[in-house]
């Protein structure tokens, strides 16, 4: 009898303080358990980058929001784009949320890249747009891309979705 009562305070006292997390540690828990390898072909070489995938709508959505625990080989994968299915359109961005400077670049249909957005600042509420449709995206921290050599046209790769 006394555990019951002594367990019942301590799920009363527990139960608040897990409702007001953000829910950021669950999504990135379930992003974080579908990894796929993204391959860049730059002109000095293959780039791979260990990447989350969001496929759905809502992941899309959410991105890297609230994320500060992005490893330098990583980002994330928006694909397929749109998340809620139909053909590859264009693609606005913004970094509401994101405390993470990041470089998003833009993937056509035929996988090359469209358009990169460099250093797209943390927090800002500027739509940064793809100028033509795109049917994947993919972020990555600020400056990888000017570091690596990643540039518009080159062609991105990646299997098992």
């Amino acid at each position: 009898m006394s555990i019951r009562i002594w367990a019942l305070p301590l799920v009363l006292v527990v139960s608040p303080l897990t409702a007001c997390s953000s829910g950021s540690v669950d999504a990135n828990a379930a992003a974080a358990e579908r990894l796929v390898d993204v391959t860049i072909a730059t002109q000095q070489g293959p780039r791979t980058f260990r990447v989350e995938v969001a496929s759905t709508a809502e992941a899309q959505d959410r991105g890297l929001m609230f994320r500060t625990d992005i490893p330098q080989d990583g980002g994330m994968l928006f694909y397929p784009y749109p998340g809620d299915g139909g053909p590859p359109r264009e693609s606005g961005i913004w970094m509401k949320n994101t405390p993470t400077a990041l470089d998003i670049i833009f993937i056509r249909e035929d996988r090359t890249i469209a358009r990169i957005a460099e250093n797209a600042v943390p927090f800002d509420e500027t739509t940064l747009r793809s100028g033509g449709p795109v049917a994947a995206v993919l972020e990555v921290h600020a400056g990888k891309a000017a570091e690596l050599g990643i540039a518009a046209g080159d062609k991105v790769s990646w299997e098992g979705l």
